[in-house]
C-alpha cells in the first residue's frame, strides 16, 4: 500500500504532466478566442457546467481544458507546487481571504484591476464584491461564483402556523416564538463546519462596522457590540430556537420534513433542496434575514465568493485575462446560471429560478450592504480558534465570555506578529 506521502507525490506528478500536456505554448499574438487554456479546479463535480461554458464561449472567448480535483487538500498542494516550476496553470480556482493574499504576496496571480473597473462601470459587479479581491488597492482574479447567505423556510410549516415572511428582526423573533409555542423547532444550527454563521448573521445585522473591524484587529472580540451579539445568540439558544447541533441528518432533509422550519444557508442550498424534488415557491421559499438593528440604512447580506485566477507568467496569461473579462459579462453569467441553476454575481444575468432571481435583485440593490463571510474575512490563525470556540458554545450554550476571550487571545497574538 502506498504511503500518504507517496500518493501525494504521485498526484502532483500526474497533475504536472496534465498541465504540461494542455499548455498552449504562449499567446504569440494570436486570437485569444482560438486559444485553449489549461484550467484547474477543486470542483471536479462541476465539469459538465464548464463544458457548457465552452459551448457558450465558442468563437468569442478561449476554451478551457478542464482538470478537476475532488480532494481539496491534494488540489491546494498541486497549485502551490505548480508555481515552483515553469509549468504554471493558465486559469485556476482558489480561495479569497488569506489564501489569496498569500499568492498575491508571492506574485503568483495576475492583476485584474482594469477588468474590475470596466465590469463595475458596466454594472456587472458591485464595488462591495470587489473588496473580496482587493489587496493594497489593486484587484486580483475575478469571481467564479457568488453565494448569498439567506434564510430558507418550509412553506407548509409557515402556512400551518399562520406565519408570514418577517421583514424586521422583531417580526423574525415573533415567528420563532410562535413556532416554539406550537412545538416546532424554528432554526437549524451546526456545531461543525458552519458553526460560525449565526455569529456573523447577528453581529453584521447589529453593528456592521464592528463586524468589519474584527477582520483587521481594530475591534476586539470583547468589545460591547460583539459581546451583545453573543448574548443575543445565547438567548436564542436558551429560548429553544435551534435544533440539537449534533444531529447528523442533512439540513435539507430536516427542512423538507419540517423538523426545522427555517435554515440559514448560502444560496447553494437551493440545489440541495431541488435534489429532494422540492420546488421553489411551492415547497420552500427564501428571504434576506432582517437586520438586528432596524435603524441601519442598509440590510447586511453575507456574501461568499470563490475566485477564478490567472497564473502570472503562465503560457497563456493574456488569453486567460481575456477569458476572465468575458466571464464577467451578462452573456457568460446567464449561461453559467442556467447550467448551475444558481445565482450569479452579475445582477444583469438571467436567473431561471424566480426565488433566486429575487434574492439576487435584493442582495445587489442599494438597500443591501454586501459583507464578506466570516471565514474569508478572518485571518486563518484566528479563525482556527474561533471555529473551535463557536462549536463549543453551540454545543454547550454556556456563558459566551470565556469563548470570546479565547478568540481575542488568538487575535492579540496574531496582530502582534502582523502589525
Amino acid at each position: 500500500m502506498k504511503t500518504r506521502m507517496a500518493m501525494a507525490t504521485a498526484v502532483l506528478a500526474s497533475a504536472a504532466l496534465a498541465l504540461t500536456a494542455c499548455s498552449g505554448g504562449g499567446d504569440g499574438g494570436g486570437d485569444p478566442a482560438e486559444t485553449t487554456l489549461s484550467f484547474f479546479t477543486d470542483k471536479a463535480a462541476w465539469e459538465s457546467s464548464f463544458d457548457d461554458m465552452n459551448d457558450a464561449s465558442d468563437g468569442v472567448a478561449p476554451q478551457l481544458d478542464f482538470t478537476g480535483y475532488s480532494d481539496p487538500t491534494a488540489y491546494d498542494a498541486f497549485i502551490k507546487q505548480s508555481f515552483r516550476t515553469n509549468e504554471r496553470p493558465d486559469l485556476f480556482t482558489w480561495h479569497t481571504g488569506d489564501q489569496l493574499a498569500e499568492l498575491v504576496d508571492q506574485g503568483l496571480v495576475a492583476e485584474t484591476t482594469d477588468i474590475w473597473d470596466e465590469a463595475i462601470a458596466d454594472g456587472y459587479v458591485t464595488e462591495e464584491l470587489a473588496e473580496n479581491y482587493t489587496y493594497e488597492g489593486a484587484q486580483y482574479c475575478v469571481p467564479m461564483n457568488v453565494v448569498y447567505w439567506v434564510m430558507y423556510y418550509n412553506t407548509q410549516v409557515f402556512e400551518d402556523n399562520g406565519l408570514d415572511v418577517p421583514t424586521t428582526w422583531e417580526e423574525f423573533i415573533d415567528v420563532a416564538d410562535t413556532l416554539v409555542a406550537n412545538g416546532v423547532t424554528p432554526l437549524h444550527q451546526m456545531n461543525i463546519i458552519f458553526e460560525f454563521v449565526w455569529f456573523q448573521a447577528i453581529l453584521a445585522g447589529l453593528d456592521p462596522d464592528a463586524y468589519d473591524g474584527l477582520s483587521d484587529g481594530s475591534v476586539s472580540y470583547t468589545d460591547p457590540p460583539v459581546v451583545e451579539a453573543m448574548e443575543i445568540w445565547h438567548q436564542m439558544q436558551s429560548d429553544g430556537y435551534f435544533i440539537d447541533p449534533g444531529v447528523e441528518t442533512d439540513p435539507q432533509v430536516l427542512l423538507q420534513s419540517g423538523d426545522v422550519a427555517m435554515a440559514y444557508f448560502g444560496t447553494f442550498f437551493t440545489g440541495q433542496l431541488n435534489d429532494l424534488d422540492m420546488v421553489s415557491g411551492e415547497d420552500y421559499g427564501s428571504f434576506l434575514l432582517p437586520a438586528v438593528d432596524g435603524d441601519l440604512p442598509q440590510t447586511p447580506v453575507i456574501v461568499e465568493t470563490g475566485p477564478l485566477c490567472v497564473g502570472a507568467d503562465s503560457d497563456n496569461e493574456e488569453a486567460a485575462l481575456a477569458y476572465s473579462q468575458w466571464w464577467m459579462t451578462t452573456d457568460a453569467q446567464s449561461a453559467w446560471s442556467e447550467s448551475r441553476g444558481d445565482v450569479s454575481f452579475n445582477p444583469e444575468a438571467t436567473v431561471t429560478d424566480e426565488g433566486l432571481a429575487e434574492i439576487t435583485t435584493q442582495a445587489t440593490s442599494d438597500d443591501s450592504l454586501q459583507m464578506r463571510r466570516y471565514l474569508e474575512a478572518t485571518p486563518n490563525e484566528i479563525y482556527t480558534v474561533a471555529s473551535e470556540e463557536f462549536g463549543a458554545f453551540v454545543t454547550n450554550n454556556d456563558d459566551p465570555t470565556g469563548h470570546l476571550q479565547a478568540i481575542q487571545d488568538a487575535a492579540d497574538a496574531y496582530w502582534a506578529d502582523n502589525s
